[in-house]
């Protein structure tokens, strides 16, 4: 008869022996060892999990910090002013009249304007890049150069802008009888147009080249064509990722100071047309923060900036909507 003590023992050798396999299958590993190294994995896991929580949360901390600043900075202006400064139609601030009405208009013209341009692009690009030639030395370059123009510098579209762009449309608005500012809300689109084409069309190339090729191949095997499987396959597979590019674009595109200071034409009344100068909220601020002699003036502009931060958060929340909406269905 086999006394217990025996059988726990027996028992306990083989659980140690059937770890050492598992644990390697050439050397056995001690149980003691792969403890060991199995709390250092837990150990570092729970590190790592704890370092980007808190990386969220400085993130969180960081936003409401920003938010908090701005309004404790437009108390003055909204104190002073009121919600009469959301629509007021004028700015003149040796008069201490402050509208953000004008800039207000400008910013979302500009900004939508460019996207309508940039979308049709965005969107070639991005098919091109990543179903018609994904790989090869003619999609390399040109993908080299999208990413390129992302990295310039917005001043040296300003500049570019002024030079070449402006002229250009100035001959076009003599040609269609409008007055030939050449600056103006429609060149600024323009170098919006330009700025914000590889965000949108990055991102798009991206989700296309992951589309499971088992769903392309079957387009394929029932007769489609490749415009019918990019129609019916691809752009529904990858509407939610082209989305999140585009808003990502109209982003950018709000944001915008230096090259929509330079080529706006920078007057502080409502366009009467898309060709007409104009302001942004961006560009007014960057133009007339270092003049603000007044209290007033000052928090006036902060408050533009609140009105623009706000501005950002409400029409990302809204394609964030829409992009889910797209998911869902």
């Amino acid at each position: 008869m086999i006394e217990p003590t025996t059988m726990e023992n027996n028992s306990l050798a083989l659980s140690e022996v059937s770890l050492g396999v598992i644990g390697s299958t050439s050397k056995p590993i001690k149980v003691g060892q792969r403890v060991k190294r199995l709390y250092r994995q837990i150990r570092t896991e729970n590190v790592f999990k704890r370092l980007l929580v808190l990386m969220g949360l400085v993130m969180i901390v960081l936003v409401i910090g920003i938010l908090l600043t701005l309004i404790v900075q437009s108390i003055p202006s909204i104190k002073a002013l009121g919600l009469k400064y959301l629509w007021g139609k004028t700015w003149d601030p040796v008069q201490d009249i402050y509208g953000a009405y004008p800039f207000l208009l400008g910013t979302l013209l500009t900004s939508f304007l460019a996207l309508i341009i940039s979308i049709p692009f965005s969107i070639a690009v991005a098919i091109f890049l990543g179903e018609y030639y994904p790989k090869g030395w003619l999609p390399d370059l040109l993908k080299n150069t999208v990413e390129l123009i992302a990295a310039v510098p917005s001043v040296i579209y300003g500049f570019w802008g002024l030079a070449v762009l402006v002229p250009i449309v100035r001959s076009f608005e003599t040609k269609i009888g409008v007055e030939p500012f050449g600056v103006g809300i429609f060149s600024s689109a323009l170098i919006l147009a330009v700025m914000i084409i590889p965000y949108a069309a990055s991102l798009g190339r991206s989700v296309i080249q992951m589309v499971p090729s088992n769903l392309k191949e079957a387009a394929y095997s029932l007769g489609a064509t490749r415009w019918e499987v990019i129609k019916n396959v691809i752009i529904p597979y990858t509407k939610s990722g082209l989305f999140a590019g585009i808003l990502l674009s109209l982003g950018r595109a709000l944001g915008e100071t230096m090259a929509v200071t330079m080529v706006i034409g920078n007057t502080s009344i409502i366009p009467k047309n898309i060709f007409a100068p104009g302001n942004t909220m961006a560009s007014v601020i960057a133009n007339e923060f270092t003049e603000a002699d007044k209290p007033v003036y000052l928090s006036a502009l902060i408050e533009l900036g609140l009105v623009l931060f706000l501005v950002t958060v409400v029409i990302n929340l809204i394609g964030r909507r829409v992009i889910s909406r797209f998911t869902n269905e």
